[in-house]
């Protein structure tokens, strides 16, 4: 079971996390937009915001544990 201190800095980081997540779509989306596309850098961008939503799902599944487990 996390501490209150645990679940304050979880949300903390969440939050940060969920910036930059949106960030980067905003960035990917500029690229995209601004000819000629810097493919290399659109690429690891995207990979950049999968990594983020994968420990965004995984510190979501700390604060919310699944009811059945």
């Amino acid at each position: 079971m996390m501490t209150e201190e645990e679940i304050a800095a979880t949300r903390a980081n969440l939050a940060e996390l969920h910036v930059e997540h949106h960030d980067l779509d905003l960035v990917i989306d500029h690229l995209l937009l601004s000819p000629p596309p810097d493919d290399l850098l659109i690429r690891r961008l995207k990979k950049r915001k999968l990594l983020l939503k994968d420990r965004i799902t995984q510190l979501e599944g700390m604060l919310e544990p699944d009811v059945q487990a």
